[in-house]
């Protein structure tokens, strides 16, 4: 049986953070503070988090931020007037609209909105074409993050057989260019797949981003794979805690006492002792999406008010 090493995804973001924080240092030294802007709209309770944890963490790396909540019924044209005061705001390096957006939004247009240089996100379509083109801009936050995870656990990428399972424009095609661009052989897979199973037991990594819960399991484990679960789903039955966690863990308590507990894409079992890695839901991959945020934009703000500047 092989011992399974758990990839802590906050060892990690701390050492984002702790190398974001030497590049604002240094940039403070020229007068320049990097700015984000997050926007949101509605009243999302997962977003409100969300939102308030890239707030504090600003406030930790002593960036500059602003929060703007507004209200459920602002309309595309109220949302178009922020984004392009943020626009034209020098200071603000970073543009964040936090999704979900209310459903009268029209949310494509709403994300072309925000300038290249300041889409923190990745989602504009200028930034989209530089990642498939292998050209240095700005992409998305947890596939970056994923990749920095890689690397910094020394886990090898080039020629590595990958396969990404789920294809958002947020997290599975991002990340399957971001792998190629790494030199591994991707696979990219969907829910009309053929033989799912098979063609994920082909992957010495495998990223699970198709937000079912505990969907992989141990047949779609190939042995010795390094897993990346980017799910984050919802469990509320004290007979599913017990399914997928056991009768005696913590977890199930913690669904009796909260309502609820936090399960990703992959099954918090299976991979123990056939995967050489596994990340955990929680503390995993979601703890470097917002330590990349703040890189990207102590990067945006390098290419845009230092233009000689590479990263």
């Amino acid at each position: 049986m092989i011992k399974t090493r758990i990839l802590q995804g906050k060892k990690v973001a701390e050492a984002i953070k702790s190398d974001t924080s030497e590049k604002i240092r240094e940039l403070k030294k020229s007068g320049l503070i990097p700015g984000l802007a997050a926007i949101l709209v509605g009243e999302n309770p997962a977003s409100k988090v969300y939102v308030g944890s890239k707030t504090r963490t600003c406030q930790e790396l002593e960036m500059h931020s602003k929060t703007f909540e507004l209200s459920s019924e602002t309309t595309t044209e109220e949302l178009l007037q922020v984004i392009d005061q943020l626009n034209n705001t020098d200071e603000i390096d970073g543009i964040l609209v936090q999704l979900p957006l209310p459903d009268h939004i029209d949310e494509k247009t709403v994300l072309q909105s925000v300038r290249p240089d300041k889409d923190v996100d990745g989602f504009h379509p200028e930034n989209v074409g530089k990642l498939c083109s292998g050209e240095i801009g700005l992409a998305p936050c947890t596939p970056l993050g994923i990749i920095d995870l890689l690397k910094r656990e020394d886990i090898p990428i080039k020629g590595a057989e990958t396969v990404v399972v789920g294809r958002s424009n947020i997290v599975g095609k991002p990340i399957a260019l971001l792998l190629l661009h790494n030199h591994a052989t991707v696979t990219l897979c969907h829910s009309r797949t053929r033989d799912l199973a098979a063609v994920c037991r082909r992957a010495d990594i495998l990223v699970a981003a198709i937000g079912r819960p505990a969907f992989i399991t141990r047949e779609f484990i190939k042995e010795g794979a390094v897993i990346i679960d980017v799910g984050i789903n919802r469990i509320e039955t004290v007979e599913e805690g017990i399914r997928l966690f056991g009768e005696q863990s913590e977890r199930i308590e913690r669904i009796k006492k909260r309502g609820s507990t936090l399960v990703g894409d992959v099954h918090p079992q299976d991979p123990l002792g056939v995967a050489s890695a596994v990340t955990p839901v929680p503390g995993g991959v979601g703890l470097l999406t917002i330590a990349q945020l703040m890189k990207n934009t102590v990067n945006a703000c390098l290419m845009r008010r230092t233009p000689k500047t590479t990263n």
